[in-house]
């Protein structure tokens, strides 16, 4: 027999071309079953469309596999075939208005059949009899009008309740008695749960599952009761897809518990005793290699403080030759990362774009008094605030770029409640609520006759600023509160959370209190610099005094600075 395929046929005798004649033939029937249209049109373009959610059958029923077209239209004539995970393991196959049989899975055949009542609207289910567990899994059904098929995937859950646990007394188990509970033809894996008297869970229990060749599950689970006084405990098994539960109880009387031994109690003691009295002599020997490791780091330490000292001694007419050239290098460190110039309110205030502020009546509380250029806020006449409540206003500018600052004078700070800082434009202001980051607050505040960030950090601020200036800076990605008077750095937040338009925030809560926006002109923070705290890195250096300067809105009290000899007076001192 010929089985040469057709491209390798050579017609120069006659032997061969009967060969060729013969393969062409035997691929004839393949093409004409690629190529075929159903009679009287061409071939239609469809969807397949199966169930969007998992069909659930019980073991032993029977139950339909559906699937439809889209658009509707009469599929007689086509190809209809639902199949496993591979086109070859057919479940059944529908061709030429029948049903075939010879490429149909052994097992399925005489338990399917084509559900053929609405097969001209579109409409085809197979039907699967006496359903067993390896009927479980995903499913695929496929349709073929000529040339063109589609598919659609559906996917099949069987469940099966099995027998009702039997739970019996085993033995006894060290310090308990051992019960096990077993129950049999269940699909898919059933849950065990073991449950005392009182309907407490025991958590800690030992479980085994078998399958047997029909695919159903056989569960044991173990439990060693330790407590004499439980009584009654319950055995439950639970099918997860169809919620059917069936449980079953036992009784285990008192003297089904072992006895506890005196030798063994005075064991445990023994033991016990041992073991402290051995931790007690490792603590010795460990504390006295202490004791004797700490008196050698003591006597090094003393070394190398005495050469460290005889270093600096031996340093300290050369750099104060060198100060005047660390200071100015200093600034321009400072000046170039604006994070690390904290306690130099007037070195940020070089970088920053002053913000004139103006404040929203939309936004205020009922109970505030806004004054005529809405640059200051306070309570009405008849009002006081109170301690339950929350009071506020928000700036009339929204910020959403740059750096930039403003300036605020505080009355009555020491004696009053209040907060000032940025939020979000989308914030929660209404009744009682709480300021945060996690919330869109970047504040601080005077409370319970105590300054600090709120929420708060435990770091509390003495003396109270009387004028609080507030550095926005949406570049770096953070916001930080330096005290006007004295130019000292009170606090700091990033804005991780922010996101969208940024507003000035002025609270109120209680007491004769008014915060008012100050113009923010005012002359340069003077810092002189201690001899001791010269840096030895780029590494930013410890907290700095500097001397009070004035502003464009005025402060009670005169605040002077420390006087130094190593730096000049002017502010033009400060530049590099």
């Amino acid at each position: 027999m010929c089985h040469l395929p057709p491209a390798l046929c050579l017609p120069r005798s006659e032997e061969m071309e009967n060969c060729c004649r013969g393969s062409l033939l035997s691929q004839l029937s393949s093409l004409l079953l690629l190529f075929q249209l159903p009679a009287g049109g061409s071939a239609e373009e469809f969807m397949v469309i199966g169930p969007s959610e998992p069909i659930v059958a019980v073991l032993g029923g029977d139950i339909m596999l559906p699937c439809r077209v889209s658009p509707a239209m009469d599929v007689q004539n086509m190809e209809l075939r639902w199949f496993r995970s591979k086109f070859s393991e057919a479940v059944l196959i529908y061709q030429n208005q029948r049903e075939q049989r010879e490429e149909q899975l052994a097992q399925y055949r005489g338990r399917t059949s084509l559900v053929k009542d609405f097969l001209t609207q579109g409409e085809a289910a197979v039907r699967i009899h006496n359903v067993q567990a390896f009927d479980n899994g995903l499913y695929t059904c496929f349709f073929r009008m000529g040339i063109f098929y589609e598919e659609a995937g559906l996917e099949l859950k069987v469940a099966g309740v099995g027998s009702a646990p039997q739970v019996h007394i085993t033995g006894p188990e060290e310090d308990g008695v051992r019960v096990v509970c077993m129950a049999l033809g269940w699909f898919p894996k059933p849950q065990v749960q073991w449950r005392a008297l009182s309907g407490e869970k025991f958590l800690t229990f030992s479980e085994t599952q078998a399958q047997d060749a029909e695919g159903l599950f056989t569960i044991n689970a173990t439990l060693v009761v330790r407590d004499p006084s439980s009584g009654n405990v319950t055995c439950s098994v639970l099918n997860p897809i169809l919620g059917q539960e069936k449980a079953m109880a036992i009784f285990i009387p008192e003297p089904f518990f072992p006895r506890s031994s005196p030798w063994k109690l005075a064991f445990m003691v023994i033991l016990t005793v041992l073991m402290l009295l051995l931790l007690g002599a490792v603590f010795y020997i460990m504390r006295e290699h202490t004791a004797k490791l700490q008196e050698m780091q003591e006597w090094e330490k003393l070394h190398r403080d005495k050469k460290e000292d005889q270093r600096i001694k031996e340093e300290a007419l050369k750099a104060r030759d060198e100060l005047q050239a660390d200071l100015d290098w200093r600034k321009s460190v400072y000046l170039a990362s604006l994070k690390k110039a904290k306690l130099y309110a007037d070195w940020r205030k070089e970088k920053f774009q002053t913000l004139t502020v103006s404040l929203d009546p939309e936004s205020a509380h009922s109970i505030l008094a806004l004054s005529d250029d809405k640059t200051s806020v306070t309570f009405k006449d008849s009002c006081k605030g109170s301690e339950d409540g929350v009071y506020s206003v928000l700036g009339h500018e929204g910020i959403t770029s740059g750096c930039c600052y403003w300036e605020v004078e505080i009355k009555n700070a020491e004696r009053s409640e209040w907060a000032l800082g940025v939020c979000r434009r989308d914030v929660e202001r209404k009744g009682w609520y709480q300021e945060s980051p996690e919330k869109g607050f970047w504040v601080v505040a005077m409370y319970d006759n105590i300054f600090g960030s709120l929420p708060a950090n435990g770091e509390h601020i003495v003396p109270i600023p009387q004028r609080v200036g507030v550095f926005l800076d949406l570049k770096e990605g953070d916001v930080s509160f330096y005290n006007m008077t004295d130019g000292s750095h009170l606090f700091s937040f990033p804005l991780a959370s922010a996101s969208g338009t940024l507003l000035p925030y002025f609270r109120l809560r209680s007491g004769n209190v008014s915060l008012t926006i100050c113009s923010g002109v005012g002359g340069p923070v003077q810092t002189p610099l201690p001899f001791n705290n010269l840096p030895c890195s780029s590494e930013e250096p410890g907290s700095l005094p500097g001397q009070g300067f004035s502003s464009g809105c005025g402060v009670d009290g005169d605040f002077p600075g420390a006087e130094s000899p190593l730096l000049p007076c002017g502010p033009e001192a400060m530049s590099p």
